[in-house]
Parts: C-alpha cells; structure tokens; sequence
C-alpha cells in the first residue's frame, strides 16, 4: 500500500499534529521525517492537550508504529524526557522505534547555536537556540555522532573525545566561554542508552517491510515547506527540507511509494522569528488572529506573527512538492471578521510577481495584492458536516482551492480531534463571490 505524506505548508505550525492524530486512527505505522526537538505539535484530545517535539503524535494511538526516521536530529535527553511525560500520562510506548541512523544533538550543540545566534546581532535568524542548526551542520560535515553510536561503548568515547575536543577549541578560544566535560557527557550518555535502547532499530527497513505487507504509512514532516533549507525564505529557514521530498529521505521511503501528498495550511499566515512575511499584520486585526488562534509556539512560547493568508507562497508550495489534497486548519479564527484578505500576488517596483524570489530582500520589500472576500460573522466551531458551515465560509474554501490548484479536503473548525469537517468539492470554482 503506498504511503502519505502530511506536510506544512506555510512556515510551520499549521496543525500537522492534528491532522496526524486524527488519520493515525486508520495507520499502521507514522514515521517522523526531519527537524528535531525544535519542533513541535499540539493535540487536543479527551485526554487533555499532549505536545510533542520528537515522538510522532501518532503514538497516542495504541495500534500504530511510530518511527523516528534518519532525517530528525535527535536530542537524547529530550528524547528520554518527552518518554517519561508521555508513560506518566499513561501512553504506550511499546511501538516506538528511532532510527539508528539518526543524528545526534549534544550538549555543545545548544551552546553554538546561541553563541552563533548572538554574533549575527542585528541579523539574527530567530532560531529557536535547540542545537538543530549546528547538528545538521555536523552531519554534512561527517562530524555528526548517530544514535547507532551510542551501542558501542568504546567507539562512543572515542568519537565523542575527538568531537568534544574540537568543540571546546571553538567554545573556549573563540568565545572565552567553558568547556564541555567529554568525561561527564560520556557518562550521561551510558545512562540514556540504557534507557533508549530498546527502541533503536533500522527504521527505512521497517518502513519498506511496512510497505511490502500491504500496511498503510503516513509520514509526518516537522516545519513547513516555506522553511526549507532550499526553497524556504533563506535564510530564515530551518535546517533540514520540510518538504515531500525531503520527508522521502528522512523516512526512508522512495518517491515511487508515494500515494498522497497532503499539505496542511492555516486559514491565515503565521510565522515564528524573523524573515520574510508579506502579507503581516501590525494592527489590531493581527492581534485578534493572533488571539483567537491562540499563536504562541508550541516549543519556544513566542507569540507568532499573524497575517492573511498568503496564495503566492501557498501555489508555489502546492507546486513544488506535487500536492495532492489540502487539509485547512483553524478557520473558525476568522469567525469575527466582516471582510477576509487573500494575497493573490505580490507587486515590487511596479511590478507583478507570482512567485517567491531567491532573495529574501526582495520578498521583504513586496506589497501584497489582496484580494476580498465576505465574513461569515458567526461561530463555526460547532459544525460537523459541510453543509452546516455558511455559505460565506465555503466560498472563502472554494476560493483558495483556486488560487491553490488542489482541492481541500478537510477543515479544522477548532483544536479538537473532532472537529474536522469533511469536504466533498473540487478545486477550479468560480469567483463570483469575490469583490
């Protein structure tokens, strides 16, 4: 049975773990594909709000495999602590396996990561200071130490006393700061393998026997799409690719396995830090988005910046990872406002540009062409079934299923696992009910 691929498409925290949960209910198996502990998902269940930054959210789901795949950066610490929060709440974790060949953040990770961070003074990227960035750097540099390091005790020590060593001469000459106790971290490191090692495993050998059995997989990315190392806002971006081709990487599952594509969007833009986002609010209707959606990060507690929603930045998405359906998420945010804004193009210099340029100052200096639809100015959260949202509400969905090119499928009315609402239509509808 080929495979799903549920990814963000705008800057992250779109609702994927949401959208995870709910489909993790019919899946064998859920492989976490890229990122790291940077990284986050929130769900709402009758069990109360779980947030994850490692562990896929479909181990809330007895009967499903969650696998942490080669691409995510993993923090072992974190790890073991996010472990113990979800076995003190009484969750399973008999099905977690994480790949050997994952990478690991370490200690002095974290440490680069601010240092670096704080050397960019004016220029800083708004990384969220977890070690991820510096940990990617290690792994395509082949400095990087893997999970399957960790079995071998001797090996172990002997790479983390060459990587520690070599840390430390960037830590203590360069910024005058302490050095990293190779000794103490080895230690530390024994105790968390005992801990995590009955859930190491070859996970891409797991997934392609997953796959060859007939069971259904869904692949969850990390992010968004806008973030991606190469096609996101560069260099305001993550450190790893969020995208559907990415996620075949990270998870180990070759293109051609591939069935659905599915992108998540919020019904408006959010973003997390600095770097581009054209279509921003700086007024009171960006604070009520920001309100009404809740927008704080899941790992870092920052409010997000809120905006309409962004259609050039969405196409180019939906474009370029071969989107197959749209999941549309926290629509009932816009409960409250007579007129909603959809950018349909940007304008530089008197020009029109209908797509994201290379250049992040050139995408910082666009003014974005909006176009309006009506409001529905009533609550929505309630609704189940499509034909009990308001006539106003599908024609805004209709009309980003044209500016999109793909249908939208389901609807988030609310952070409940059960309010996701169906949606029977296609995309290529027509605009009447714009103005």
């Amino acid at each position: 049975m080929p495979a799903t691929i549920i990814m963000g498409g705008q800057w992250g925290d779109e609702g994927k773990g949401k959208l995870t949960d709910a489909l993790a209910a019919e899946a064998h198996v859920v492989v976490r594909a890229n990122g790291g502990s940077n990284a986050g998902h929130t769900v709402e269940t009758d069990q109360g709000v779980f947030k994850f930054h490692l562990i896929p959210s479909g181990i809330l789901n007895p009967d499903c495999h969650c696998i942490v795949g080669a691409g995510v950066v993993v923090n072992p610490f974190a790890l073991v602590e996010e472990m113990e929060m979800l076995e003190g709440r009484g969750v399973a974790l008999s099905n977690l396996r994480l790949s050997d060949r994952a990478h690991l953040v370490l200690p002095y990770h974290p440490r680069l990561d601010q240092l670096e961070e704080s050397e960019r003074q004016d220029d800083e990227l708004g990384t969220t200071l977890t070690g991820n960035g510096p940990a990617y750097a290690d792994k395509v540099s082949r400095h990087g130490l893997r999970v399957a390091d960790l079995l071998d005790g001797p090996s172990l020590r002997r790479k983390l006393d060459r990587e520690v060593a070599a840390k430390n001469r960037i830590l203590t000459e360069l910024h005058g700061q302490e050095p990293i106790d190779a000794e103490d971290l080895y230690r530390r490191l024994l105790v968390i393998t005992d801990r995590i090692q009955p859930h190491i495993a070859p996970s891409e050998v797991l997934v392609q026997s997953a796959l060859d059995e007939g069971r259904s997989i869904l692949v969850e990315c990390a992010q968004g799409a806008m973030l991606d190392i190469d096609y996101g806002t560069y260099p305001f971006v993550t450190s790893s690719s969020p995208t559907a081709a990415g996620a075949c990487q990270g998870a180990g599952i070759a293109p051609t396995r591939i069935d659905h594509v599915v992108a998540v969007f919020k019904a408006y833009s959010t973003r997390v830090g600095t770097g581009p986002l054209p279509t921003e609010l700086h007024d009171a209707t960006g604070d009520t988005i920001r309100e009404r959606g809740k927008e704080y990060g899941t790992t870092t507690g920052r409010p997000r910046r809120t905006g309409w929603f962004d259609a050039v930045a969405a196409r180019h998405i939906v474009r370029l990872n071969g989107v197959t359906e749209v999941t549309l998420t926290l629509l009932d945010v816009l409960d409250v406002f007579p007129t909603i804004s959809v950018c349909t193009e940007y304008h530089v210099g008197g020009s029109r540009l209908n797509h994201i340029p290379a250049r992040g100052e050139v995408l910082s200096s666009t003014i974005p062409h909006y176009v309006g639809t009506d409001g529905w100015l009533t609550d929505i959260s309630g609704v189940r079934e499509q034909e009990d949202l308001p006539a106003e509400a599908i024609a805004y969905v209709h009309f980003l299923e044209e500016a999109l090119g793909a249908p939208i499928t389901r609807l988030g009315v609310g952070p409940g696992r059960e309010q996701l609402v169906s949606m029977g239509g296609a995309a290529a509808r027509t605009l009447s009910h714009a103005r």
